[in-house]
C-alpha cells in the first residue's frame, strides 16, 4: 500500500526576482536526485517535510530557522543565514569590494603577463575585459541565492552536493583561496624588502637556498608580512567591509597618481600605443583562448563563495550593480598596467613589468615609502577578502563547533606558507597557464553543478530548515549526505583536463594534442561538461519517476 502525504501550500517570496514554486521531493531510497515534479504532474505525490517551508520574506525565514533546532554539527553563528539588521552592503559597498580586489600586483601582473606572452597592448586589454564579461555571468547568478536567502556558500553547496558532500566543493575552493593567501602574502614581503638597507640586501642573508628555493631575507620579509594582515581579518566580515570601503578611493587616487606619472615622465602613452603584437594570426589564437581562460580562473574563485558576500547585500540590486562593476574595473586597471610598464623603457631604459621593482625607482625614500603603503593596502584588500572568507567559511562547515571564522582565517593563513608561492611565481609561464589555468579545472565544473541544480533543477527555490539537518528525510540528505550524481559530474569534468595538467608540470612528457586542447581551455570545458553531465543525471531521473508506479489494468 502506497501512503500519501498530506498537501500542503507554499508562500514564495514577494520580492524575489524568481517566482517558481518550490521544487517537490519525492521519498524514494534508491534516488539521489530531487526532482521538479509536480509543475508537470499534479497527480503525483507531493514529500512531507518535517520543518517549516519558507516564508513570505526573509526576517519570516530567519524567524522560522529560530523556531526550530538545526543539527549542532551543521551550524554555528557564522553559518546562520544572515538576519535583516546585518545586510549593510548597498551597491556602493559592493562595487568598492571589487575595487579593493582589482586592484592589487596580480591583476598588474596578469596584464603584463599577456604583454610579455606578445600580445599588442590593445589585445591583452580586450582579452581581459572579455574574460571578465564573462565571469559576471555566474558571479551574478551564483550571488542570488546569497541575497535571497542569507546563506553562505558551505551552506548553498549542500543544496547540490549534500549536507556532507558540500565539504567536497568547498574544501577544494579552500585550497586555492589558501595558495592564493600565500602569493599574496609573498607578493607583500617584496614590498617590505625594497625599505630594507642595501648591507642587508648584499649579505649572505640575500643568498637564495637551494632546499628553501629562496632566501631567508626574502622568506623572512614574507614572513613579517604574513604577520601584519592577521589582524585585518580579525572582526570578521563587517571589518572587511569596513577596510574595503576606506581602502578603496586611497588606491584609486595612487592608481591615477602613478598612471599621470609615467605619462608626464614617457612623454605621453604614444609608445604604449605603438606597440604591435608580435604573433602571427595562428599564434595569436593560440594564445587567446588560454589567456582567456586565465583570466577567468582569476576570478573564478570569487564566482563560486560570492554568496559569502552577498549573502549581506541589502537587495538583489544592490549586489548586481556592484558586481557589475568587475569588468570596468578590470579593464581600466589593465590600461594603468599596460601603459606603466609600457613607458618604462623611455624612461628607466628597461622593460620592468614587475610593479613593485618598479615603485623601488621611483623618486626619494619618501616617494617610496608612500609606494610601498599602497601596494601594502592593495595587496592586503585583495588578500582578505579574496582568499580569507572562503577558506576561513569552508573549516566552519567542515567542523563548526571547533572552527569560527578567526580560528578558519588562522588555519588559512597557516596553510598558505606550505604552498611556497615563490615558486608559483618564477616566470609568466608559470603563473598563467600551470596556477590560473590549472585550478580553473576544478572551480569551472564545480560552479556549473551548484547552478544547474539550483535554477534548472530547483528553481531557484530552497528550503532553508533542510539545509541544516541530517534527517534522512531532508530534501538535501540524498544518501548518507552525499548527492551521488553531483560528485559524478565534477570527477567527469575534471578527468579530461589531468592529462594535460600533468604535462605542463611535467609528470607526463607527452600527452596527445586534443588533451592539451581541453586543459588550454579548462575551464570552459570542465564547466559545460559537468553542468550537462548533471543536467542528463537529472532529466533521466525526472523520466524515471513520472512512470506509473503500477501497470494500467486492462478494462
Amino acid at each position: 500500500m502506497v501512503s500519501k502525504c498530506l498537501s500542503f501550500s507554499l508562500h514564495l517570496h514577494q520580492n524575489h526576482i524568481f517566482s517558481n514554486p518550490k521544487p517537490n521531493y519525492h521519498l524514494k531510497k534508491s534516488l539521489i536526485f530531487p526532482t521538479n515534479l509536480t509543475k508537470k504532474h499534479p497527480t503525483l505525490p507531493k514529500r512531507c517535510y518535517p520543518y517549516p517551508l519558507m516564508s513570505s520574506n526573509h526576517s519570516q525565514t530567519i524567524s522560522q530557522f529560530n523556531e526550530w533546532e538545526p543539527d549542532p554539527t551543521l551550524t554555528n553563528d557564522d553559518l546562520k543565514p544572515t538576519a535583516w539588521a546585518h545586510r549593510s552592503l548597498s551597491g556602493v559597498d559592493m562595487a568598492s569590494l571589487w575595487v579593493g580586489l582589482v586592484v592589487g600586483v596580480p591583476s598588474y601582473y596578469l596584464a603584463g603577463s599577456l604583454v610579455d606572452l606578445g600580445m599588442a597592448w590593445w589585445q591583452g586589454i580586450a582579452t581581459v575585459v572579455a574574460a571578465n564579461i564573462i565571469l559576471l555571468f555566474p558571479l551574478v547568478l551564483t550571488g542570488h541565492p546569497g541575497t535571497k536567502y542569507g546563506i553562505s556558500f558551505p551552506v548553498l553547496a549542500r543544496s547540490s552536493f549534500g549536507i556532507r558532500g558540500a565539504h567536497i566543493p568547498t574544501l577544494l575552493r579552500a585550497l586555492v583561496g589558501c595558495g592564493w593567501y600565500g602569493i599574496e602574502s609573498w607578493i607583500g614581503g617584496e614590498a617590505i624588502l625594497l625599505l630594507l638597507p642595501r648591507v642587508l640586501k648584499e649579505s649572505s642573508l640575500a643568498e637564495p637556498l637551494k632546499w628553501l628555493g629562496t632566501s631567508p631575507l626574502a622568506f623572512g620579509c614574507f614572513i613579517v608580512f604574513w604577520l601584519l594582515q592577521l589582524g585585518t581579518f580579525w572582526n570578521g566580515i563587517e571589518g572587511i567591509r569596513q577596510l574595503e570601503k576606506y581602502a578603496a578611493p586611497i588606491l584609486t587616487l595612487l592608481t591615477l597618481s602613478l598612471l599621470m606619472w609615467s605619462y608626464v615622465r614617457a612623454g605621453g602613452f604614444g609608445h604604449m600605443l605603438s606597440l604591435s603584437s608580435k604573433l602571427s594570426y595562428s599564434e595569436f589564437w593560440a594564445l587567446f583562448f588560454p589567456s582567456l581562460t586565465a583570466n577567468i580562473s582569476f576570478w573564478a574563485t570569487l564566482a563560486l563563495n560570492i554568496p559569502d558576500f552577498t549573502r549581506y547585500a541589502k537587495t538583489q540590486h544592490d549586489q548586481i550593480i556592484g558586481q557589475a562593476g568587475l569588468p570596468v574595473f578590470m579593464g581600466a586597471f589593465t590600461f594603468v598596467g599596460l601603459a606603466v610598464t609600457s613607458s618604462t623603457p623611455l624612461i628607466f631604459g628597461e622593460l620592468i613589468s614587475s610593479p613593485i621593482q618598479l615603485l623601488g625607482r621611483i623618486g626619494g625614500i619618501w616617494t617610496k615609502i608612500l609606494a610601498i603603503l599602497g601596494i601594502s593596502l592593495a595587496t592586503i584588500t585583495t588578500n582578505v577578502a579574496a582568499n580569507v572568507v572562503a577558506p576561513a567559511n569552508a573549516l566552519v562547515n567542515l567542523s563548526p563547533s571547533t572552527f569560527t571564522f578567526r580560528r578558519g582565517a588562522l588555519l588559512t593563513a597557516l596553510l598558505g606558507i606550505a604552498f611556497q608561492p615563490w615558486r608559483l611565481l618564477q616566470s609568466s609561464e608559470s603563473f598563467v597557464y600551470t596556477w590560473l589555468v590549472g585550478y580553473s579545472a576544478l572551480m569551472g565544473p564545480i560552479a556549473a553543478v551548484i547552478l544547474v541544480d539550483y535554477y534548472l533543477i530547483k528553481g531557484a527555490e530552497l528550503s532553508v530548515p533542510d539545509l541544516y539537518t541530517l534527517n534522512p528525510r531532508g530534501a538535501y540528505y540524498y544518501v548518507g549526505g552525499y548527492n551521488l550524481g553531483a560528485i559524478g559530474a565534477l570527477l567527469l569534468g575534471i578527468l579530461p583536463v589531468l592529462p594535460g595538467f600533468f604535462n605542463k608540470v611535467g609528470i607526463l612528457s607527452y600527452v596527445p594534442r586534443a588533451f592539451m586542447l581541453i586543459y588550454n581551455n579548462a575551464w570552459f570545458f570542465t564547466f559545460f561538461l559537468a553542468g550537462f553531465v548533471y543536467w542528463i543525471m537529472n532529466r533521466r531521473t525526472h523520466e524515471y519517476l513520472t512512470e506509473p508506479l503500477l501497470p494500467n489494468s486492462a478494462s
